[in-house]
């Protein structure tokens, strides 16, 4: 967590997407803050995530099993909770959806990709920005691709433009309630998700993981792979005070390698 220290005694938070990667280091992150965190997945790992955390941070963790592209189930799930302090809007989907590929399963895969990150991210915003008062956080976790593109993964370098979007409008809507909406722009980080990604570029160009990795930590001003545990510091800032005059803003965090 490095050297600077949050204190979120008191506020409740909520993470998507936090079974594992990047999601769970931000929750984890919070509750050694002391916030009370309800972490929220479609799988039912989200529990055994739930324990972990409270298990390491000495913290009580809730944890919610959800589908967050249903409406009915998020409103449904959300109403379990009392006022939420931070939205953290992590849960999202990362698959290769190759144009030219005549597979019907690259369309079904679009349309999965594109409902958990932009319509989820949306619904889960909609039931709980009721909950908040003057004072609320939301935080997306958006992508470097969210500023740049690349080949074959259109469905999320477009749903995470559409975050982006969605950070955008939500900063000048909530804004007059008190809310402040940011995206974090993570860079590549060694998650699960990331990974197969890297696999499934290693298949399709027929270059080694080891090279089309190296390439990539080129490609940056700092040196290394990003981990999970990088990533919770920049959240926990924008949650903070210190950050009470940051609204609409899309942050890099990517050791240089898209500087926009």
């Amino acid at each position: 967590m490095g050297r600077v220290s949050y204190d979120f005694t008191g506020e409740t938070v909520l993470v998507t997407g936090a079974s594992r990667g990047i999601g769970h280091a931000v929750a984890r992150g919070f509750a050694q803050a002391g916030a009370e965190v309800t972490i929220l997945s479609s799988g039912a790992g989200i529990h055994a995530a739930a324990e972990g955390i409270a298990s390491e941070t000495g913290r009580p963790c809730r944890a919610i099993e959800c589908d967050i592209t249903d409406g009915k189930v998020v409103k449904s799930a959300l109403a379990e909770l009392g006022h939420i302090d931070v939205l953290v809007n992590n849960a999202g989907l990362e698959r290769i959806t190759p144009l030219l590929d005549p597979d019907d399963a690259v369309e079904a895969a679009f349309r999965r990709i594109t409902d958990i990150n932009t319509n989820g991210t949306f619904l889960v915003t909609r039931h709980a920005a009721p909950k908040m008062r003057a004072g609320g956080r939301i935080i997306l976790t958006a992508s470097i691709w969210s500023r740049v593109a690349v080949p074959e993964f259109s469905a999320y370098v477009a749903s995470k433009h559409a975050n982006l979007g969605f950070t955008r409008a939500m900063a000048k809507e909530l804004g007059p309630r008190g809310i402040r909406v940011n995206a974090v722009c993570p860079g590549w980080v060694k998650t699960e998700a990331a990974m197969l990604s890297l696999k499934n570029m290693s298949q399709r160009t027929g270059r080694s993981e080891d090279d089309l990795l190296a390439e990539i930590v080129g490609a940056q001003v700092l040196p290394g792979l990003l981990v999970p545990d990088d990533m919770a510091p920049l959240y926990l800032f924008l949650a903070s005070e210190g950050a009470r005059d940051i609204t609409g803003q899309a942050l890099m965090l990517d050791r240089g390698e898209v500087m926009a």
